[in-house]
């Protein structure tokens, strides 16, 4: 998988892993993955960011290289990873930044929203959960048990069903394997907790009082059963003048699969945002 020129990289005081590409003065945009991953998710996507954005990557406490949730911050909740990323930016020293969150991403950036409010100069919501519905959040409470209970492989293979278009893991085993050593390499019960929250942090996200008032895309693609379109259009429902993009045919790692698919509409929106 192809990069951007990294100009920065390191750990921050409580662990958290972290690049930054693109040009110093420009803009800031923070890329916050998905549950199980890691900050290499964004690879074939920096290269799109390279001419115009500061572009910051990371690790979620727990995956890739950073540290496990720190013993005072558990149990992980939203609020544990919009702090993690409040301390990011601290160390870096940038005041404000948009963010781009993928999935669970998606949730911490809105939990950041709503928290730092300032800090936050728009919202893309990306391939994220809301409201599922009792028989959906029942399902997705399951396999968070799951998780807990046999650890981070039990729902690896059904995931990949969901995640990726018919035929494309046999096309394209390297995704396959990227996505299986990532889940493997998150430290375990960081990982386990993470679970937990994606499966309930959508809870305190459904209609917040006071409402989110960033300027935000939400996007999905078109047959992400996870974090489905109807749920898209809910979000951005909730957030006045959201706009909302469905990628057609993909499902809920069509950003692997086709990294310009999901990341022009992005850059489309902080081009007009900031003009």
């Amino acid at each position: 998988m192809g990069s951007g020129v990294v100009t920065e990289s390191g750990r921050t005081s409580d662990g958290t892993a972290y690049e930054v590409t693109g040009p110093a003065e420009g803009p800031t945009v923070a890329l916050i993955h998905g549950l199980g991953l890691c900050r290499r998710l964004w690879s074939d996507h920096l290269r799109l960011y390279a001419d115009r954005y500061r572009t910051i990557t990371y690790d979620l406490y727990g995956h890739g290289e950073s540290a496990p949730v720190p013993t005072e911050l558990q149990p992980a909740s939203l609020t544990t990873y919009a702090t993690q990323l409040v301390g990011l930016l601290d160390e870096l020293a940038v005041a404000q930044a948009h963010l781009v969150g993928f999935s669970i991403g998606g949730m911490i950036n809105r939990r950041f929203a709503l928290d730092q409010p300032d800090r936050a100069a728009s919202l893309v919501i990306m391939s994220s959960p809301h409201d599922r519905g009792a028989e959906g959040q029942a399902a997705v409470e399951a396999r968070a048990a799951a998780v807990r209970d046999k650890g981070a492989l039990a729902t690896m293979d059904a995931a990949l069903i969901r995640w990726f278009t018919p035929g494309h893991v046999t096309a394209h085993p390297s995704h396959e394997e990227l996505v299986r050593t990532w889940r493997v390499g998150a430290d375990a019960e960081s990982y386990a907790q993470a679970t937990w929250v994606l499966a309930n942090g959508v809870r305190e996200l459904i209609n917040p009082d006071p409402p989110i008032t960033h300027q935000a895309l939400v996007l999905t693609g078109e047959n992400d059963t996870g974090s489905t379109p109807a749920m898209s259009h809910a979000i951005a429902a909730e957030i006045q003048g959201a706009e909302t993009v469905i990628v057609p045919r993909y499902q809920h790692l069509g950003l692997m699969e086709e990294p310009n698919a999901f990341t022009e509409p992005v850059l489309g929106f902080l081009k007009r945002i900031q003009s």
